[in-house]
């Protein structure tokens, strides 16, 4: 089953009903059908609470927050070797330290990273890219 990593840009895309999050939305039906594993970070994951509650308030993270417990998502803790891996994505390119952790996963998990997020074109050679539109 092909494995996919969801970058915040991507589940915020959806959560806000953004032209890319059609996209997204296919692959969450994928997920739920079986045809496709989404997984997703936990610094990811806390990307879209504090965006969605700097945009919306607590009230909408906390609807948010409900409405991903809720998604076929595979969230992924940050261990030791996923930080070591982000860590050095961040220490070697300009990219913010949360978009890091879903780079590394994808690259330890030898998974195509979905996003529309620019910063991620730093590690095109280094990563698989779904790139959003």
């Amino acid at each position: 089953m092909v494995a996919k990593v969801l970058d915040s840009w991507a589940l915020m895309a959806f959560f806000k009903g953004e032209p890319a999050g059609a996209t997204v939305e296919v692959l969450l039906q994928k997920a739920t059908d079986e045809k496709a594993r989404l997984l997703f970070c936990v610094v990811n994951w806390g990307e879209v609470y504090y965006g969605m509650w700097r945009a919306g308030g607590k009230e909408a993270a906390e609807a948010v927050a409900a409405d991903m417990s809720h998604l076929p998502l595979e969230l992924i803790e940050a261990d030791l070797e996923l930080s070591r891996q982000a860590a050095t994505f961040k220490a070697t390119h300009k990219l913010s330290y949360a978009d890091c952790f879903a780079a590394a996963l994808g690259k330890l998990r030898n998974a195509e990273v979905v996003t529309g997020d620019p910063e991620f074109k730093a590690l095109e050679t280094e990563i698989k890219i779904n790139w959003l539109k």
